[in-house]
């Protein structure tokens, strides 16, 4: 069976999506559900275009934080691959506190890091960073630990240093990981970023998605909640393509999985 075309990869899931939101609203006309409980497509449509300016400015900010969050992610999680691979003793002491990082749930430690650091943005960025950081150090190491042994036999015979090893044999193998681990990352950091925003409670001029959810819930403004939770799935939906995009670019001359075939 031939396998899907780059336009059937884009047709196909927004067929699904089409048919997923034209069963929706039948079902929301046929039993004439309440805008308060289930509102329809249509109305969650009005509601984007008529709370255009509250909802982007709040997905502005919650963005914001989110990619500030990847960012810092990326710098420290590959920081910390790059120091695990020089050996193997600095791995088994440190590798379990970036286990500890993941299984700690963000809402937990949100409320103290809120409270010891002064600036409520950088916060805020900070607890997005530590649900992020995991698939980055983790990807990343591994990826490092992948070279092909027998190019490393043979950078070793031709007396490579370690940082040529490094920077031509290791990290180019590590390349599609890191790339793995920052899709995943991607969608963490934004996740990161809402729930640190509902931990922090913040409101007015600053406030995120978030709080917009928080407020339309206190308000049963459902079509309202439901544009915000809208809204917040594009943007994560956006933030994988932009990595997808970037890995392509990067990958596809060498490496099998973003070979044209």
């Amino acid at each position: 069976m031939p396998e899907p075309g780059r336009g059937w990869r884009i047709a196909a899931p927004l067929a699904v999506l089409a048919l997923a939101l034209a069963a929706w609203q039948a079902a929301v006309s046929a039993y004439e559900l309440p805008v308060w409980l289930v509102p329809s497509p249509a109305t969650v449509a009005r509601t984007l275009v008529a709370d255009r300016e509250l909802l982007a400015a709040s997905l502005g900010v919650t963005l914001r934080i989110a990619l500030w969050a990847l960012a810092l992610a990326v710098l420290l999680g590959v920081a910390a691959a790059l120091l695990f691979v020089q050996s193997r003793w600095l791995e088994a002491s440190l590798f379990p506190y970036a286990v500890l990082l993941q299984v700690t749930p963000v809402v937990a430690i949100a409320p103290l890091v809120i409270i010891w650091v002064k600036d409520l943005e950088l916060a805020l960025v900070l607890c997005a960073t530590v649900v992020a950081i995991f698939p980055i150090i983790a990807n990343t190491t591994l990826g490092l630990r992948s070279a092909d042994p027998g190019l490393l036999d043979v950078f070793r015979m031709n007396r490579a240093s370690r940082w040529q090893v490094l920077w031509r044999l290791r990290i180019p193998s590590a390349l599609p990981y890191f790339f793995g681990g920052l899709r995943i990352a991607s969608g963490l950091a934004l996740i990161g970023a809402v729930v640190a925003e509902f931990v922090a409670g913040t409101g007015g001029a600053g406030a995120g998605l978030a709080y917009q959810i928080l407020l339309a819930g206190i308000q049963l403004n459902v079509p309202r909640l439901f544009a915000a939770l809208a809204l917040i799935t594009l943007a994560g939906v956006a933030m994988f393509a932009a990595v997808s995009v970037l890995a392509r670019a990067v990958l596809r001359r060498w490496h099998e999985s973003e070979l044209d075939r």
